[in-house]
Formats: C-alpha cells, sequence, structure tokens
C-alpha cells in the first residue's frame, strides 16, 4: 500500500489504490449482481412453474440451510490454498448454472432446487476463503474501509439487480437469468486470478475434521475480544428477523399496501450503502465494541420509532435501521480477520457467520407467529428496548491490548482522520 494512500481521508480512495482491494471489490459487484438477480429470479421461476408459494419459499431456504454446516464447510477454506480455491469454485459455479437451461416444467424443478443447495453450500466456502484471504491480500490498516465499502457494494447492488433480473426473466426466462449469472463468475474467477499474494502450501492437518472444524468455535468462545462481538452479532440478527417479520403489518397500518414494503427496504438499503463509506474512520476512531454497540443502539431506537403511524418516521426509521444494522456486523467480521492465526482463519469466519447469521432465520420464524398474537406497535417497541440492553456488554468492554495497540497504530498513521 502506498503511503498517499495511507493518508487518504477518503474510504474510496484509500481501499482503490490498493490494488488487491481494488479486484476484490471488482469481484464482489460482478458476481453479487448475477447473484441478487439470481436469488429473486428463482422464487418467481418456482411459482411460475407450480403455482406453489410454498415451494418458491423453499428457493430462500434452499440458499441458506448450508450456513448451520458453514463450520463444516468453512475448514476447507483452511485446507488448501484460498485464491486457487475461489478461482475454481467460480468457475465451478458457472458450469453448474447451466444445468438450469433444462429447467422447463415442474418435473425438472429438482435440477433447481440441487442447483440452490450447492450454490449456498459454495458461497459458505467462498465467504470463509474471501475473508481469509482478505486479511492476507490487503492491507491490515485497509480492513475496515474495505468491509465498510464491499458492504456498500453489496447493498447498491441489491438496489439494481433484482429488477434488472425481473426484466431479464421477462424478456428471456429463468434461463437468460442464469447465464447472466454464470457470467459473472467467470468474470469474477478472472478478477482473482489477478490478485497478487503468496500463500504458502497449509501444513498437513494434525487433526481430523471435526476436530479441525471444532478449533473454530473453540478460539471464538475463548477469545475475549471476538466472543462479545460474535454474541452481540448473533442477537442482532435474531431481533433483525423478529423486526422484519413486522414490515407487512407496518406498511398496512400507514395505510399502504404490501408494495410500500419495497420502498421500505430501499430506503433501508441506501442506509446501509451510505454508512458502508464512513465505515473505515468510525472503526478507527470509535474501536469495534463502541462503533458495534451505537450501530445496535441506533438500530433499536429506530425500530422503537416504526410504531408511529407515520410515513415520514417510517421512512427515517428505515434508513436509520440501514445505517446501524451492518455496524456490528462488519465490526464482527473485521476484529475476526485482525485477531485470527491465517490457519484458522477460514473456519473461524464460517463459524462466525453462523452464529451471527442463523439466528435470524429462527427470528423470523418467532416473529411470523408474534405478529399475529401481539399489535405490531407493541411489539416494536418492546423489542426495540429489549435490544437497548444489549449494547450495555459492548460499551462497558474495553478492547484487548493487542487490539487497542493495533488500532492506536493504524489512527497514528493517518494525518488527518475524518
Amino acid at each position: 500500500m502506498t503511503t498517499s494512500a495511507s493518508h487518504s481521508p477518503w474510504t474510496v480512495t484509500r481501499v482503490l489504490r490498493d490494488r488487491n482491494a481494488g479486484l476484490y471489490l471488482g469481484g464482489v459487484v460482478v458476481s453479487g449482481f448475477g447473484s441478487s438477480a439470481m436469488w429473486l429470479v428463482a422464487g418467481i421461476w418456482v411459482k411460475e412453474l407450480t403455482g406453489s408459494d410454498g415451494l418458491a419459499a423453499l428457493c430462500v431456504f434452499a440458499l441458506w440451510a448450508p450456513t448451520l454446516i458453514g463450520p463444516l464447510l468453512g475448514t476447507l477454506a483452511d485446507r488448501t490454498r484460498r485464491r486457487p480455491l475461489l478461482v475454481w469454485m467460480n468457475l465451478g459455479l458457472s458450469a453448474l448454472l447451466l444445468s438450469l437451461l433444462a429447467v422447463d416444467s415442474r418435473s425438472t424443478l429438482w435440477i433447481l432446487f440441487a442447483v440452490l443447495l450447492a450454490y449456498g453450500a459454495t458461497g459458505v466456502v467462498h465467504d470463509a476463503a474471501e475473508s481469509a484471504l482478505v486479511a492476507t491480500a490487503v492491507d491490515e490498516g485497509l480492513l475496515g474501509d474495505f468491509n465498510g465499502l464491499r458492504m456498500s457494494a453489496n447493498e447498491g447492488v441489491k438496489l439494481v439487480a433484482p429488477l434488472a433480473g425481473a426484466g431479464l426473466y421477462s424478456a428471456f426466462g429463468g434461463a437468460g437469468v442464469a447465464l447472466l449469472d454464470a457470467l459473472t463468475f467467470v468474470l469474477a474467477a478472472g478478477l482473482y486470478t489477478l490478485l497478487r499474494v503468496r500463500e504458502p502450501k497449509p501444513l498437513p492437518a494434525p487433526a481430523g475434521w471435526r476436530a479441525q472444524t471444532a478449533d473454530g468455535a473453540r478460539y471464538l468462545w475463548r477469545h475475549e475480544t471476538l466472543r462479545p462481538l460474535v454474541v452481540a452479532g448473533g442477537t442482532t440478527m435474531l431481533f433483525a428477523g423478529l423486526n422484519g417479520a413486522t414490515i407487512y403489518a407496518v406498511a398496512e397500518g400507514l395505510g399502504h399496501s404490501p408494495a410500500y414494503v419495497g420502498l421500505l427496504y430501499a430506503v433501508q438499503g441506501a442506509g446501509s450503502v451510505a454508512v458502508g463509506l464512513a465505515v473505515g474512520p468510525l472503526l478507527r476512531r470509535l474501536g469495534a465494541h463502541r462503533f458495534a454497540g451505537y450501530g445496535i443502539a441506533l438500530t433499536a431506537l429506530a425500530v422503537a420509532a416504526r410504531a408511529l403511524p407515520y410515513d415520514a418516521v417510517a421512512l427515517v426509521s428505515s434508513a436509520a435501521v440501514g445505517v446501524g444494522l451492518p455496524c456490528v456486523l462488519i465490526a464482527a467480521l473485521t476484529t475476526v480477520q485482525r485477531e485470527t492465526p491465517d490457519d484458522l482463519l477460514g473456519r473461524t469466519t464460517a463459524t462466525a457467520n453462523t452464529l451471527v447469521f442463523a439466528p435470524n432465520a429462527v427470528g423470523l420464524a418467532l416473529g411470523a407467529g408474534l405478529v399475529e398474537l401481539v399489535d405490531h406497535q407493541v411489539l416494536l417497541v418492546t423489542l426495540g428496548l429489549i435490544r437497548l440492553v444489549t449494547v450495555v456488554p459492548l460499551l462497558s468492554r474495553q478492547p484487548s491490548r493487542a487490539s487497542a495497540s493495533a488500532t492506536s497504530d493504524r489512527s497514528s498513521s493517518d494525518a488527518n482522520p475524518p
């Protein structure tokens, strides 16, 4: 990384001046565009072929189900070189997606569901390998900026890709979207081959696969800095699921049709894009625990405010949720990358992702039941107040000596921090 990059106050400039970081972000945008389009179209495709809402919903389940065995899958990222693994996984998915050209009736839907399961499983390994390789290929002082900008890129793509996918589906059907997605994976693989990184060959595993998988969970649990962040991330996503189940009730309470939910999600996505641009400076200024804690507090207040029956409040609250929700997720991921030894990073990342994101599914299921039993305004205020309690352990906690030293060193390297 050049000196000018390290002193640049703008996140985009800091990251894009780093060659590896820029290539990674290019891969994220390209493959993310195809994935977002495909994920939306899969449900539409199944609905049109079968007329079943339940089967259409199973598409999302098939994509997320492999997350439940994330720690096991993530071990693969520690048993081989990560860059070749990413390249071959992207090329493999590209080839696999071509099998969707054969899906044209209810009897061939098993192909689509098999591809979605493989898609989800590969995604778990991909995220673990990418996170581990980023920690090696990108300057440590840029990790917070990179993760924030990656969040902005992901959310920005999600605002555009579903509409593009729906349009492509209308014109060419599911096969057209599958071809687009396959092409994006080929392009992403090409970008990963351009990365300049030296990876030593992993040493032979001293223990079996099960023991290696447990090492990641054990490391997280024993680490005084990582454990509270991962627990806070899981708690946050549990509440996010509970809150998400109320979104249609919020729209109805405001006198709008269910389509209004699309506007609320778009505003939330815009908030996430905005905070992603500021993550690096805020992490350096506040530290991971306080940054996460303030984000949770903002989200809690925004969720409680959604109980007020005003459009303006609903829109502002959605934007605030978009700003606050990613804070703990980015703080946890960045800290895992900084605090975990390289030989453990793949499985530790996968374990952290499972612990953080699996509770979201539980929250959605619980919320779907609660919103039928409890007035949504009462539920939103209650959830907001309870979430505020989860902030206390983070704001009262001091970072580890090593983390504090690293943060101090990175902060002092910026002549004019924003």
